[in-house]
């Protein structure tokens, strides 16, 4: 056997069980199982495999790995990581796994921070994905990410440790409710809970291992997302931004829960596959 067969021999079976992506589990597993990386597997995939008894082990762990991600555990659980903006991300089933998408909610930010010194707030952190990428970029700002779970506190916490990512720091506030009314910031990101409770796709894919309270909200998933346009504007700069993600269909809805509360330039940003994944707009008068 060698790794090329094996690898091949797996995608196969995660076809065969719905993967999405089968081949690019299968090689990010057998990576992780074997600790490999991928030009050594693209190298040398037709070296015989399992001859020691270390390289049958790692087989073995392998062979687990590909049986529990057929039953649709998420890769980036059973790898303990996804990378999100170029980052190594250390992951759990405590937090979203971080997605291509909202790297379409760091750009607006970015785009939107034109000063080398400013305050972002990232609000339900989870890892610290968009508070940890925006600070690579602008590292001379203050970034602040809250969530109210501990679990995924901690968590960004050390992800942020890892990443020597020094300019952001956690804590854990239920929304708002931990910074103190004199908190003001340039900037407000979030990746709230967005989906509608009784959403088909919630028993679908990754997001059945996910976190729920991360993922649904009441009102067809536009409570929390009215509830951070009520009441960003009293923490924001008079010049700052709000910059929400959102489902690829509830951009006309934000928009105009955006207009009502009187905020300025409001505006969606496409994410990759086309669809208006982010509006944002300027601090209220």
């Amino acid at each position: 056997m060698t790794p090329d067969r094996l690898v091949r021999d797996a995608a196969q079976r995660l076809s065969e069980a719905g993967s999405p992506s089968p081949r690019p589990d299968a090689e990010a597993l057998w990576m992780h199982a074997s600790g490999r990386d991928r030009t050594w597997l693209y190298t040398w995939g037709d070296l015989a495999w399992g001859k020691s008894a270390g390289e049958r082990w790692r087989q073995a762990r392998f062979d687990a790995l590909i049986a529990a991600r057929a039953r649709g555990t998420p890769v980036a659980y059973l790898t303990g990581e996804r990378e999100f903006w170029g980052l190594a991300l250390a992951t759990s089933p405590d937090t979203l796994i971080p997605r291509a998408d909202t790297e379409t909610l760091v750009q607006a930010a970015l785009d939107r921070a034109g000063r080398s010194a400013g305050r972002l707030l990232d609000m339900g952190t989870g890892t610290g994905a968009v508070a940890l990428a925006f600070a690579s970029v602008r590292p001379g700002w203050d970034v602040l990410g809250v969530d109210v779970r501990r679990e995924a506190v901690a968590l960004a916490r050390r992800n942020a440790e890892r990443l020597k990512l020094h300019g952001a720091r956690f804590i854990r506030s239920d929304w708002f409710s931990a910074l103190g009314e004199a908190a003001a910031f340039d900037i407000i990101v979030a990746n709230p809970p967005y989906i509608d409770p009784d959403d088909p796709h919630l028993a679908q894919g990754d997001v059945r291992f996910e976190p729920r309270s991360a993922l649904v909200a009441k009102d067809h998933g536009r409570a929390d997302l009215r509830y951070l346009i009520d009441h960003a504007g009293a923490y924001l700069t008079p010049d700052g931004w709000l910059a929400l993600e959102h489902g690829y269909d509830q951009a006309f809805a934000v928009r105009t829960m955006l207009a009502r509360a009187g905020y300025a330039r409001v505006a969606s940003v496409r994410d990759l596959g086309g669809h208006e994944r982010v509006s944002l707009g300027q601090r209220p008068a």
